[in-house]
């Protein structure tokens, strides 16, 4: 199974996009709520070099922080959708 992980934000349309997307797909997910303030964003910088959310990682596909919604909605599409193999 998936081992995925998402840092998110509550109420953030853009993880909102994303987390319909893992759900679509039956995906299990571990769930970082982050910090509303960017500047206590610590985490996220580790992971992706950047503050903002959503970013995924997938560690057994070797994705150590994806940002961008629309990045990780097409990457789950071809990895875990029905074109994955």
């Amino acid at each position: 199974m998936a081992n995925l992980e998402l840092y998110e934000l509550e109420g953030c349309p853009y993880c909102a996009k994303v987390v319909d997307k893992l759900d679509e797909l039956g995906l299990d997910y571990e769930s970082h709520m982050v910090a509303s303030s960017k500047s206590e964003r610590d985490e996220v910088e580790e992971v992706s070099g950047q503050r903002g959310v959503p970013v995924l990682v997938d560690e057994e596909n070797g994705v150590e922080g994806m940002p961008e919604s629309d990045d990780i909605v097409e990457y789950l599409d071809e990895e875990y959708g029905s074109g994955a193999a």
